[in-house]
């Protein structure tokens, strides 16, 4: 089988939220309808949290994230998608995509069919899902035993958590599993760790489809250190957050720009250059495409 062929027949999953994961997708596009991003739902800040508080639902905002990253072709359509009202009124600081998805996932059956209705309008190819159709939220307890609710307080939390919880226990989506199930490469992150890659990971349907599954899958790391508790952990100890999620599972390699002694020999690692020349946080689109590829290409 030819590279190209194996590229093009590759299946893989990308797990996270926000930013992390759009950029993940973006740098995947090329692989079209064979990459599907599993999305967390439980942020409860900005205009999603909001719209949360007054309509209910589940989160929006990463999902939209997502789909701006992956809107290749400019149209009347996706300038609406990612219109942001100014002002001071009610709807200052809201983002139209968000009303939309929320307007048609009231319309509609399930949440994922108002995803794909927005992802047909934008011709975006990539499949993306949410973790859950269920509403649910983030919580933490602390080392002292508090329990926090919500991902902004575990962003401002001043230490690590002992554990995280998504509350209630919703299901997972089904899809998200089948994905995760005929996977041949699982990626998680970039992105902020306790608030976008652990989310999916908690939930005991993709925690199971994870433990039994026979892909390889790469923890991708940050170019820079977060902010919040998540900052205060090494990547020792957030690779070993994903494993207690997955049951055992181990993690099978990581993506980095550099050799990083501590995690070895247990972990393969995958060194590249992945910074964008512009923000040295930020990873390059092209830069993650070509490690990826490296990745599909030698598996």
């Amino acid at each position: 089988m030819t590279n190209t062929t194996l590229e093009n027949s590759t299946k893989i999953v990308a797990i996270g939220g926000g930013h992390g994961l759009g950029r993940m997708l973006s740098a995947l596009s090329d692989h079209g309808s064979n990459v599907t991003g599993i999305v967390t739902t439980t942020d409860n800040g900005g205009s999603t949290g909001r719209i949360r508080a007054c309509q209910g639902g589940i989160a929006w905002g990463d999902t939209r994230n997502c789909i701006n990253q992956l809107i290749t072709e400019p149209s009347v359509g996706s300038m609406i998608f990612e219109y942001r009202f100014k002002g001071t009124g009610e709807l200052s600081g809201h983002n139209l995509g968000n009303l939309m998805l929320t307007a048609l996932g009231n319309l509609s059956i399930r949440p994922l069919d108002a995803i794909n209705l927005i992802r047909d309008m934008l011709k975006v190819e990539t499949q993306i899902v949410p973790m859950s159709e269920h509403p649910a939220d983030l919580s933490a307890m602390t080392p002292t035993g508090d329990v926090i609710y919500g991902e902004t307080s575990v962003d401002e939390l001043q230490e690590v958590p002992q554990r995280l919880y998504v509350e209630p226990a919703v299901p997972a989506t089904k899809e998200a599993v089948s994905a995760i199930e005929n996977a041949d490469l699982i990626l998680l992150g970039p992105g902020s760790f306790l608030t976008s890659v652990m989310p999916p990971l908690l939930l005991k349907e993709i925690a199971a489809a994870l433990k039994a599954s026979s892909a390889r899958i790469v923890f991708v790391t940050n170019l820079d250190k977060e902010k919040g508790p998540a900052g205060m952990m090494s990547l020792e100890t957030m690779l070993h957050w994903c494993e207690r999620a997955m049951g055992g599972r181990y993690v099978d390699g990581v993506i980095t720009e550099q050799h990083l002694p501590d995690i070895a020999p247990r972990y393969e690692q995958f060194i590249e250059t992945l910074a964008a020349s512009n923000h040295n946080w930020r990873h390059d689109r092209t830069k993650l495409k070509d490690a990826i590829n490296k990745l599909i290409v030698c598996r």
